[in-house]
């Protein structure tokens, strides 16, 4: 028997907690138990519609760097170009930036976080 099947039991509750299930839910979704709340986040995020462009312009607009995944949008080349329009137009809009990463990655910044877009050689 788990911990958290005899608290539940010390609690008055038989009902058997699946930790995996719990910690991936929704409501686990925000929470970070190890560190306290910073001012910004990375996200990773897969895109594969024209649909889901509105949730990523919102966590923009929280001030979250997001590394935004196309692979799905590279098999149709059209939609993949007015997502990656779209997106540009607002982050400009905010003074953030956007720039591609590779073939299928693409990291978008809020406002006043720049990408250096070009390498350079390593400083000595």
């Amino acid at each position: 028997m788990g911990v958290f099947n005899k608290l539940g039991q010390a609690f008055g509750s038989s009902k058997e907690i699946n930790i995996e299930d719990y910690m991936n839910s929704v409501e686990m979704e925000d929470v970070d138990m190890m560190h306290e709340p910073a001012d910004m986040y990375i996200k990773p995020v897969s895109i594969t519609s024209e649909e889901e462009v509105k949730p990523i312009e919102e966590e923009i607009a929280k001030k979250n760097i997001i590394l935004l995944d196309i692979t799905e949008l590279n098999k149709r080349p059209n939609t993949r170009n007015n997502v990656v329009t779209e997106l540009k137009r607002y982050v400009e809009s905010l003074n953030g930036d956007i720039g591609q990463i590779d073939a299928t990655r693409v990291l978008i910044t809020p406002s006043k976080v720049k990408i250096i877009k070009r390498k350079r050689p390593p400083q000595r």
